[in-house]
């Protein structure tokens, strides 16, 4: 019988796909994801399922949308009794870790915003109250000295390291060894101790403290200890290691601030490329050339040409830092030995709009720039670079892993196995599904936002609830999506079609679990 792989699992937060030496990008250099991908299958047409830290994750580990697994938008929860692709491995006798940012459950103590505690408390649900413990990622549990012990397992992992947030105060686990680490903690993160630095981008931080406290040395220590101690093991393991970087705010420490120069990058897709802006966008111009400034730090907003080349610069450096951290790893992994056995993965949670028609971050519009993410897969014995233009999804991803892994998916799944062409170019999908909830009112919408899009090799087709607007890109003809074709009456066909298909994916968002157990 065939050993069973190891998988390593690598991924980053809000870096969109061709922000990466192999997919293309004319100034970051990436070389040691880049080697990954040089004995890998890199997919150059891989979406989220929602555009979303929390939901998206969630469907990683679920195999399922939003819609069905619950956790819709930022703010929810991943159900405690929901069933992971990673406790079926650890059923079946993988050792499995998550070190760094998992975000399955809220990693703040805020109520989300226009409403009070008392309100939350006092509205009754559809469902009735569940007991479980949803305060595992909460600052809270990490404000004692010490190490917090999370129970495990842990939506299936039996190894947690918590990296909760961004930038250089992530909390968790590295918020306690951090203040172990470093005496003078409270003056390394006194915004008023920032070193100097002219860049007028909001949100660019000059951090003080030094790279080899930073999070992003502290998951790259952590999964080289995990490997560590899994040398010798009978047991497979799987290790998710989540990098909580290039997310804003953007804070590169050390030399990573100025590893390049705003200079080096230009606006490619300026506001004016855009031939039709749709509302939002409208409104997002609007209120930058007003002062309107943003809702949260997380809303997406519009800058001028400077201030978006200065976030790429920095976000350059967070990912030059995060690369570099990759390249440790893996010649850990294969100073152990167990590189020849081992499945390497490299994805993203969502992309940002970075620039794009001068938006910056993300947010209801589901432009490529933040629905496609980098995937590679990497097997062993591969010693030569594939790509593929194969739809595939992160809902995907569950069913791949299992199917390599030789476990059948649980009830329910609906994501579907993408192995067929890693092993021999046969695709599974002609189009998929991209969900999106607000959980607030912004950006000019009168409700949160909620936003379905269809996407084929083709077109991307995008409805938006009570709108008597949508989107449509011709992405063959198009593929910056900067004409809207919503209202050419010469594509009047396609979006019925379309139209049609994307009915077909929301008749589907039906919970096929649990079975029956009678016929009436």
């Amino acid at each position: 019988m065939a050993k069973r792989p190891n998988f390593l699992f690598l991924i980053t937060d809000q870096q969109r796909a061709d922000w990466l030496g192999c997919y293309g990008h004319p100034v970051l250099k990436t070389p040691n994801i880049d080697a990954i991908a040089d004995r890998g299958t890199r997919f150059d047409n891989f979406h989220v399922a929602s555009p979303v830290c929390m939901p998206n994750r969630a469907s990683l580990l679920t195999g399922r949308y939003p819609s069905l697994h619950g956790l819709r938008y930022n703010g929810c929860r991943l159900p405690l009794n929901a069933n992971t692709f990673v406790d079926l491995l650890a059923n079946a006798g993988y050792h499995t870790a998550a070190i760094g940012k998992s975000h399955l459950q809220p990693f703040t103590d805020m109520p989300p915003a226009g409403k009070t505690q008392e309100e939350i408390a006092n509205t009754i649900e559809a469902w009735k109250h569940d007991d479980g413990d949803y305060a595992t990622e909460e600052p809270s549990r990490y404000r004692s000295d010490g190490r917090y012990e999370i129970k495990t397992p842990y939506y299936g992992y039996q190894h947690v390291d918590m990296v909760t947030m961004h930038g250089d105060r992530c909390g968790g686990h590295y918020h306690q060894w951090f203040r172990e680490n470093a005496p003078n903690w409270e003056t390394l993160h006194d915004s008023a101790n920032q070193l100097l630095h002219n860049y007028s981008c909001p949100q660019a931080y000059r951090t003080q403290v030094p790279e080899e406290l930073y999070p992003t040395a502290y998951i790259r220590d952590r999964t080289i200890d995990y490997l560590h101690s899994r040398n010798g093991k009978e047991e497979p393991f799987f290790a998710f290691v989540s990098f909580p970087d290039p997310h804003h705010p953007f804070n590169p420490p050390g030399k990573y601030w100025d590893m390049y120069s705003p200079d080096d990058f230009e606006i490619a897709l300026p506001y004016n490329a855009h031939k039709n802006p749709t509302t939002p966008m409208q409104w997002l111009q609007n209120n930058w050339k007003n002062g309107g400034g943003q809702m949260t730090p997380q809303t997406a907003m519009m800058l001028n040409d400077q201030q978006l080349k200065e976030a790429m610069a920095l976000t350059a450096g967070m990912m030059a830092f995060v690369d570099d951290a990759v390249g440790d790893i893996v010649a850990s992994l294969e100073a152990s030995g167990q590189l020849e056995n081992t499945i390497i993965c490299y994805n993203s949670d969502h992309g940002d709009y970075l620039g794009d028609y001068n938006m910056l971050l993300k947010g209801a519009l589901p432009f490529r720039s933040i629905t496609r993410v980098p995937f590679i897969w990497s097997e062993p014995q591969q010693t030569s670079a594939t790509s593929t233009p194969a739809l595939a999804s992160t809902v995907d991803i569950a069913a791949t892993v299992l199917d390599r892994a030789g476990i059948e998916p649980f009830n329910g799944m609906q994501g579907k196995s993408f192995k067929s062409v890693i092993d021999n170019g046969n695709e599974v999908r002609d189009e998929l599904l991209i969900e999106y909830n607000d959980g607030v009112t912004r950006l000019g919408f009168e409700e949160p936002a909620r936003v379905r899009a269809l996407i084929t090799k083709r077109y991307r087709y995008t409805m938006y609830l009570d709108q008597d607007w949508g989107e449509l890109y011709d992405l063959e003809q198009d593929p910056r999506e900067s004409n809207n074709l919503w209202s050419n009456p010469d594509y009047n066909s396609i979006r019925l079609e379309l139209s049609e298909r994307l009915n077909h994916h929301l008749t589907a968002q039906m919970d096929e679990s649990p079975l029956s157990h009678r016929i009436a």
